[in-house]
């Protein structure tokens, strides 16, 4: 009798061609030394040529002076630093114009995604030119044309001034908070009284209020998910489900509000002081221009995904929540929305890639991102085009194998758990 496990049979050579489970084996071995031969076969090229070209393979570079000036920068920076300070500068330019693109595309892509399915014809009509147009012609076109608008449209600083009869040829938007220019973007800034003696604290008392605030933001964390599984067992027993985000939202709001108080936690309004704005924050238009292109761009993706998604929820659902009594929003907030997660997250975690590799296209409105640091300036500096590509390659690499895991983690708790 032929045991029915191949691990069970004696080997022979022969096996490798004629038996399908150490045939399997054999093939991926062969193919995994053939990747290592040419990998390695690579590595030894690209350091012959190096050394003929009395280059070596060496990093040191990074720890050298810089020398040159970044105009935007999150953290401290000055051209005293070295290679490596400009290259973090430019990455924490890259993940700041990343986040913020992911969230507002998925903002957008939602909104446009849910209203391309209104029964309004007009509304589903705008959405689809919207969504076509966007999606339709390249990114880099898309940033030179919204650069375009900011340099010959917008208004100058200068414009927001009131002239001799109290008028001025621009305003102000956002209830008079932004205003946009053709060199920059002035919007609000947070303004923090960090001096304990302000508020009659000492040191060890505003490490006390932190500390208090961090417990008081996990206790409230704790308690909202009580309430969830409350109320989820109140709704399994009588059928009707209590509103508890109020009692969330003060749990969350209490604290913060406690800790703006003690700290004097203020906004800032720019004003137009001489020909210039002071006071908020002035976003260079390159970084204003590129987050814009970013989100339009890939929000128009991410609308078809959600799109797809939706119409992949059965019709039944729907109508067995209108059946219940339940009105269009909550049908589709609470219904059809939270079963299309399954379909929506797989791809929407490739457009988020998409979307923080295509900040690379900085470049093309001078927004000083890793690309313009490390693959640009030092790059042209230093001479170590391998290194420098090298080390951003890496990067890019790392930054999207965390996007990838994150999404895959969220996938994994929206998936739907058979029974």
């Amino acid at each position: 009798m032929t045991p029915n496990n191949p691990a069970d049979r004696p080997f022979r050579l022969s096996m490798l061609i004629y038996d399908r489970h150490y045939r399997s084996l054999l093939i991926q071995a062969v193919v995994f030394i053939a990747v290592m031969l040419v990998g390695w076969w690579l590595v030894n090229n690209t350091l012959t040529n190096l050394a003929r070209m009395g280059k070596t393979l060496d990093f040191g570079f990074l720890w050298n002076r810089a020398g040159y000036d970044i105009p935007f920068s999150l953290i401290p920076y000055s051209s005293n630093d070295s290679h490596l300070r400009a290259a973090m500068v430019g990455l924490t330019n890259t993940l700041l114009v990343s986040a913020l693109g992911c969230v507002f595309a998925t903002v957008i892509g939602v909104v446009v995604g849910v209203l391309r399915l209104s029964g309004n014809w007009l509304v589903a009509r705008l959405m689809t030119i919207y969504v076509e147009t966007f999606r339709n012609v390249p990114l880099l076109l898309w940033i030179l044309v919204i650069l375009a608008l900011f340099t010959e449209v917008m208004p100058a600083p200068r414009d927001y001034k009131p002239a001799a009869d109290g008028t001025a040829k621009a305003s102000m938007i956002l209830f008079d908070s932004v205003a946009p220019t053709n060199r920059y973007t002035a919007i609000p800034r947070l303004a923090v009284d960090n001096d304990p003696g302000s508020v009659g604290l000492g040191g060890f008392q505003v490490d006390a209020a932190l500390l208090a605030f961090g417990v008081a933001l996990l206790a409230a964390w704790c308690i909202r998910r009580w309430l969830r599984d409350r109320a989820q067992l109140l709704q399994d027993t009588t059928g009707r489900r209590p509103a508890t985000w109020w009692i969330t939202a003060l749990l969350f709001l209490v604290p913060l509000l406690v800790l703006s108080w003690l700290f004097q936690v203020h906004l800032v309004r720019p004003e137009l002081k001489g020909f210039n704005f002071a006071g908020g924050l002035n976003l260079d238009n390159g970084f204003v221009v590129l987050l814009l292109a970013l989100s339009l761009y890939t929000g128009a993706f991410i609308a078809e995904i959600v799109r797809a998604g939706v119409m992949a929820v059965s019709r039944g659902q729907s109508e067995a929540a209108a059946a219940l009594g339940l009105r269009a929003r909550p049908i589709m907030g609470l219904v059809v929305l939270p079963q299309a997660l399954r379909v929506i997250v797989p791809p929407l975690i490739s457009q988020y890639l998409n979307l923080t590799k295509n900040s690379s296209l900085a470049i093309a409105v001078g927004y000083p991102d890793l690309r313009a640091t490390l693959g640009g300036t030092t790059l042209n500096q230093t001479g170590r085009e391998m290194e420098s590509m090298i080390v951003m390659m890496g990067i890019y690499l790392a930054i999207s194998l965390v996007i990838s895991g994150v999404m895959n983690v969220y996938n994994a708790r929206v998936t739907l758990k058979e029974r």
